[in-house]
């Protein structure tokens, strides 16, 4: 797989883990059907690449940028849509593991 692949395949990943935690939030203790349905795809997709991603990229480099998509996306959206609190010291640390995230894809090895 190529490289450029593989990196794709983890922010896709990422993008997938985010899903999965509003999709769970939605489903009300998986009592919803469709967001439960939704939960379960999103997570299996998220992992699912997040394996072939790991095929060529370094397992913590990996793990940690996918965690720290799903993390400052779940936070991002729950800003957004679900009246989450906007404190300027969430912010501050939400731009640090954001920052983190693109310290360690311009450092890994190409």
């Amino acid at each position: 797989m190529q490289h450029k692949m593989a990196w794709l395949f983890l922010f896709i990943a990422g993008l997938g883990e985010v899903g999965f935690v509003i999709f769970m939030k939605l489903s009300n203790n998986f009592k919803k059907l469709n967001y439960s349905i939704l939960c379960i795809l999103s997570g299996w997709i998220s992992f699912y690449l997040l394996s072939k991603a790991l095929k060529v990229i370094p397992v913590g480099t990996g793990y940690t940028i996918w965690t720290g998509i799903g993390a400052a996306g779940s936070v991002l959206i729950g800003m957004l849509f679900f009246n989450e609190s906007r404190e300027w010291k969430r912010l501050l640390f939400i731009t640090l593991v954001i920052g983190s995230v693109i310290g360690l894809k311009i450092i890994s090895p190409h």
